[in-house]
């Protein structure tokens, strides 16, 4: 699969979340075999503004490849000029949310907004396509609400701007990550549209991602919520995908190597509090399924530097030893 220019090799990329897929996920995505990540979707207007944080959630590694950068807005202009600026960061390629429910986005008009306005959907890429020298996408929603479902028309209007690739989440914008999910919207989006469509909704293991490819015939998935804590899932979905071999999921004492490795990371690029705070939601998506885990959901919340962390999940590997069953 190509997006513009760019092979994409793999099933199954990284979604772009905000507070959450960070350069430290994002590598640890990437080592476990994701196709591609987005980085955390970036104000345009702030960027442009000159918003020291905007530019800070634009940092890439340049080993960690293919790798795009997400803006969000509603102004064209804006938006474009924030496209040329983000070039700096040297992403494969810009991506435009037109998917985010979070009230605060919604209410300045864009992320899912915009769904509510195809025609500026097409005038946001085309002025970003315009602007900018690499392949640009859109992720979109099934719609805005359940009486306004458009995925279909909003992805023929991003084509026709210009877009090089669309992702659908199957959920409208009222829905926000509440079941269920709608596969079928992503199914007529690749049936409506020339250009490459990743599915995103509900892929949280090998098997779901077997059977959104096979219901929808979209040309890859992107996971989300399903990678929390579990970035190994992307290993997973290539081997079932590509050999049909089934990987068990990792040990306890690994699953801790892995949040350890991430939050070193993290505090290698924004420093050790930020990163121990955000450890501390990262704990606990680490530890689903685990008997025991809520007790040590609590103690995670008192994580404040790297020896604690360390401690932490010497406790959590003995608790799992104790109960003799990690799950």
């Amino acid at each position: 699969m190509f997006i513009g220019n760019v092979e994409i090799t793999g099933h199954a990329a990284l979604a772009p979340m905000a507070g959450v897929a960070d350069r430290a996920f994002r590598r640890m995505c990437m080592d476990y075999g994701a196709a591609f990540v987005v980085g955390e979707m970036v104000s345009g207007k702030g960027l442009t503004y000159g918003d020291r944080k905007s530019a800070e959630l634009l940092e890439l590694d340049e080993d960690i490849r293919p790798a795009a950068v997400q803006l969000f807005g509603d102004d064209p202009e804006i938006l474009a000029k924030a496209a040329v600026m983000s070039l700096e960061y040297k992403p494969d390629w810009i991506d435009i949310n037109m998917g985010c429910p979070a009230p605060k986005i919604v209410g300045n008009h864009c992320g899912s907004a915009l769904m509510r306005d195809p025609e500026l959907c097409r005038r946001l890429v085309q002025a970003v396509k315009g602007a900018v020298d690499v392949p640009v996408t859109v992720k979109i929603r099934k719609g805005y609400s359940k009486d306004a479902v458009n995925a279909v028309e909003v992805a023929r209007a991003c084509e026709a701007g210009g877009a090089d690739a669309i992702a659908v989440h199957g959920r409208t914008r009222d829905q926000m990550y509440a079941p269920p999910v709608d596969w079928d919207i992503i199914r007529q989006v690749k049936a409506a549209v020339k250009v490459p469509v990743i599915g995103n909704g509900d892929v949280v293991d090998a098997k779901s991602a077997a059977a959104m490819l096979e219901q929808t015939g979209c040309d890859m998935v992107m996971v989300g919520r399903g990678a929390l804590g579990a970035p190994w899932v992307f290993a997973q979905i290539e081997a079932y995908l590509t050999h049909d071999r089934i990987l068990p999921p990792p040990t306890i004492a690994k699953r801790m190597t892995d949040l350890m490795r991430q939050v070193r990371l993290a505090a290698e690029y924004k420093g050790e509090r930020i990163a121990l705070l955000e450890a501390r939601k990262h704990a606990s998506w680490y530890m689903s399924g685990l008997r025991g885990a809520a007790a040590m959901r609590r103690e995670a919340g008192q994580i404040n530097n790297l020896d604690d962390l360390a401690a932490f999940c010497c406790r959590v590997i003995q608790m799992v030893e104790d109960n003799g069953n990690e799950g």
